[in-house]
């Protein structure tokens, strides 16, 4: 398992004027993968994909020995063309859709709640609708990070193009961290561990 290569990507969109928004919880759990390993991201073009991208190994195995080595990237491009770098990445690194992990934001799920799966729908996500069909298959696997639907009448797309609410905030950390967790626990244990780890903690 520890050489096997991950490719770990966290979607949002760039620039810092989105940087606190819902839609890119998915990079700040990136930031917390790369943060814990000492890893420092570059932005650079490989294979064709524009991402800020760094490798390092994740977590520590049993017995000691140093943990799976993983690709984390952030797409450099808007969310909705996220397809592009993530299927470059994926070539160059010659990483199979099934050791592929998108961490997102998902609408559908409860603020602070976690669920991963692979393949199955994108739930109206544009982000995953450009990932699946430029990497020609479903079978990847998702974090999936719950933000929460919108209040009243508000727009999916205006909720989450917004930053967390000053409540959600002192969450935050503890939500980006168990999204961190998660993803270890992945490449560590495989899905149905973490998924049975997980889903049991919700």
């Amino acid at each position: 398992m520890a050489d096997e290569l991950w490719l770990l990507v966290g979607l949002g969109n760039p620039g810092p004027g989105y940087a606190g928004n819902r839609h890119n919880v998915g990079a700040m759990v990136l930031d917390e993968l790369a943060r814990r390993t000492g890893a420092t991201f570059s932005a650079r073009s490989i294979g064709g994909a524009r991402a800020a991208t760094t490798e390092t190994r994740l977590g520590v195995l049993p017995g000691g020995a140093p943990g799976p080595r993983v690709v984390l990237a952030k797409p450099s491009t808007f969310m909705n063309v996220s397809g592009g770098p993530v299927a470059g990445l994926a070539q160059y690194y010659r990483v199979s859709p099934d050791h592929v992990v998108v961490v997102h934001d998902e609408i559908d799920i409860p603020f602070a709640d976690l669920r991963l799966k692979i393949g199955g729908g994108e739930g109206g996500h544009n982000g995953l609708r450009d990932i699946t069909k430029a990497l020609g298959t479903k079978a990847y696997v998702r974090v999936r990070v719950g933000v929460g639907r919108p209040p009243g009448r508000m727009d999916a797309a205006d909720h989450v193009l917004k930053d967390f609410s000053a409540v959600e905030r002192k969450e935050l950390p503890w939500l980006v961290d168990a999204a961190a967790d998660a993803v270890e626990l992945t490449v560590r244990e495989g899905l149905e561990r973490a998924q049975l780890t997980i889903h049991t903690k919700a």
